[in-house]
């Protein structure tokens, strides 16, 4: 990882980094914590935080140096320190991961001015794109997570039981399934609100006849998953079937059509126009994931 990190600053022309995203963090440093910072150079990893999570951080970054900011050595004060025993004149950081205010007070407070900042985009996050053996075995636990949730859950489903009491219910078993934390809010949307592609769970009953569409995800060790399904609760009649089938029948050619090279606005068209072709188009407002 140090390499991957010497080689990409030396791509920026900067001596070191600003790492804010809690997702590169974690990535780069193993730490988990929130409301901290990582800054890098080629040869030290020091992660910046308070005194809620100096333990956890020494636990989980053990490649890395850690210090505690306080009230007397904020963390402007902390990374101007570092600067200067490093001798670091280049900065990079992620101006699509930090706050005007927050970037406003960290170089008043360091006493390293705005010229000695420089954005580097998404490059630090692009570093995660190319999962390892390791990242996928995990991505795949979050996955199996999902799917054995949504098993457990149908059994759950009868009629009053409210969204918000499914959800709850699918929600317990992630996490009794080995889920640190959800990896979005949890949608359940039933009847007419299925249609809804993002409707958050309600208070709503469900009823026999009723799609129920469910759109959840769970996070095992930092890696999320994400799953959606609609099941008719009782006998499906010809018109579910007629609707199901479409999807379905979308989705196959979305798969058949995917390989390298094809973008994502090309392999959205695949299943979009077929979809207007059945006379759904308008229907379809959502976009291919």
């Amino acid at each position: 990882m140090i390499s991957k990190i010497s080689e990409l600053l030396k791509e920026k022309k900067v001596d070191g980094a600003l790492v804010s995203s809690p997702a590169n963090i974690r990535y780069l440093s193993g730490f988990a914590g929130t409301e901290s910072y990582l800054y890098l150079t080629p040869e030290r990893k020091v992660i910046l935080t308070d005194s809620r999570y100096t333990l956890q951080a020494e636990e989980e970054g053990k490649e890395c140096e850690v210090q505690t900011m306080s009230r007397e050595r904020s963390y402007g004060v902390m990374l101007g320190e570092l600067l200067r025993e490093d001798g670091v004149e280049r900065l990079g950081f992620e101006e699509n991961a930090m706050l005007y205010g927050t970037w406003n007070s960290l170089w008043k407070k360091s006493g390293f001015g705005p010229e000695h900042w420089f954005m580097l985009g998404d490059s630090l996050s692009e570093l995660r794109v190319i999962k390892n053996e390791q990242e996928l075995q995990w991505m795949e636990k979050a996955e199996s997570i999902g799917d054995a949730a949504f098993s457990y859950i149908l059994n759950e489903l009868k009629p009053g039981v409210t969204e918000l009491e499914i959800a709850a219910k699918l929600e317990y078993y992630m996490r009794s399934l080995g889920a640190e934390k959800l990896a979005f809010e949890t949608i359940v949307a039933s009847g007419e609100r299925s249609a809804l592609p993002h409707g958050i769970a309600s208070d709503k009953e469900v009823e026999i006849g009723d799609f129920i569409t469910f759109d959840f995800g769970a996070v095992y060790d930092g890696y999320h998953s994400d799953m959606t399904r609609t099941v008719v609760l009782g006998m499906a009649n010809s018109w579910h079937k007629e609707i199901y089938t479409i999807v379905e029948e979308a989705q196959w050619r979305g798969l058949k059509n995917a390989k390298p090279g094809i973008t994502g606005a090309e392999l959205d068209a695949v299943v979009r126009d077929y979809i207007t072709s059945r006379g759904y188009g308008e229907n379809y407002v959502h976009g291919l994931g």
